[in-house]
């Protein structure tokens, strides 16, 4: 009985110590605890990655003049709207749309009959009175005639040439005439027909030099001055030359441009006024590099360059002034001499990294050589 309760007393013992044990949890930590050991202590070394391999190129250095290229349309040199100075019947009219004149030539005559009648009677009236006054003056040397007599002859004398100046002045407006050379463009009147004072008979345009007009943006205006020459490139595909004349000092206050005007020879008159155009400006010299487009990337700011490898074969990143963008590539400026640009993996690296540095393939250098001199 005794054996009994010992054996009893044992078990319920066991039973409760292995309860206290579970309730602690001890035991889910074991297999976990020797884990997270053993991976805190090291076995062995672990291996460095290997460097990236990138591909790059030292590109050679172009001189460059920066393209600016401005949309635009052609105009008249001079524009004229030639109108009468005298009301009357059109009595002349030598000239038809279309035809070339030289400065001073007839465009337009009134009728003149009543304005040559009264320049006849000016002068009969201007000799009466010079007769009077050679009388009247010898009249007086002799003293035989008062000193006011003579005066008031001279006076009669003088307003006879004013009259005469009057009447030829009066002649004169009945004819209209070409202020410049030129085409005339617009004839809206008729021989015989009847016009009023100031009414217009006639359109004048010069052509030579023809103007071809735009705007330049503000961010481009230092760029360019007068005296300056200029491509443009007309609507039907011909490509001429030009100068500039002018380039106002005055912003568009909507777009925040500035007129231009580019003077083209054009004695045969060929380019129209008011055909589209495309003026091609060209800025100073400047030491630039080209490369393909693919190779411009961002950096982490967002800065817009190129990566290179230096001497320690690690990556740099050069931010670029971006002169002009060419059929053969970018022309990039700030990029300096002798530096090995990364032209593929570029964008697989950071600032910064050691990569293997090998050179470019022999077609991808004869590529970008092609590139740079068709820029020069």
């Amino acid at each position: 009985m005794a054996k009994f309760r010992f054996h009893k007393l044992a078990a319920i013992g066991v039973l409760i110590g292995f309860s206290a044990w579970i309730a602690t949890g001890e035991f889910s930590s074991v297999g976990s605890a020797q884990s997270e050991d053993a991976a805190a202590t090291p076995t062995a070394e672990q291996p460095a990655a290997p460097a990236r391999t990138v591909a790059v190129l030292t590109p050679p250095h172009v001189t460059h003049s920066r393209a600016i290229r401005v949309a635009g349309l052609t105009a008249a040199d001079k524009r004229a709207v030639l109108a009468t100075r005298s009301a009357g019947i059109i009595e002349k009219l030598p000239v038809k749309k279309g035809d070339h004149v030289k400065e001073g030539d007839l465009i337009v005559q009134i009728d003149a009959a009543e304005h040559t009648a009264a320049i006849e009677m000016a002068k009969a009236l201007l000799s009466q009175r010079q007769a009077e006054w050679e009388a009247a003056e010898r009249l007086a040397k002799s003293g035989n005639l008062p000193k006011l007599q003579l005066d008031s002859a001279a006076s009669a004398l003088a307003t006879a040439r004013s009259q005469l100046r009057t009447a030829e002045a009066a002649l004169d407006r009945t004819f209209v005439r070409a202020p410049f050379a030129g085409i005339i463009d617009r004839v809206p009147v008729e021989l015989g027909s009847s016009i009023a004072e100031r009414g217009e008979v006639a359109t004048l345009i010069a052509l030579d030099p023809v103007i071809a007009q735009g705007e330049i943006s503000e961010r481009d205006l230092h760029f360019i001055a007068t005296g300056a020459e200029a491509d443009v490139r007309l609507i039907s595909g011909d490509t001429v030359t030009g100068t500039v004349r002018y380039i106002s000092r005055d912003a568009s206050p909507q777009t925040r441009t500035f007129p231009l005007e580019v003077a083209i020879p054009n004695a045969d008159g060929r380019i129209p006024a008011g055909m589209t155009t495309e003026v091609t400006l060209r800025a100073a010299p400047a030491d630039a590099v080209v490369l393909p487009r693919s190779v411009v990337t961002l950096n982490q700011a967002g800065d817009l360059g190129i990566r290179a490898v230096d001497a320690a074969s690690k990556v740099v990143f050069y931010p670029i002034d971006l002169i002009d963008d060419t059929p053969n590539g970018l022309v990039l400026g700030g990029i300096p001499k002798d530096v090995r640009i990364i032209v593929q993996g570029q964008d697989l690296v950071t600032d910064g990294d050691t990569v293997d540095a090998r050179e470019a393939d022999p077609a991808a250098i004869r590529k970008l050589a092609g590139e740079s001199a068709g820029t020069q």
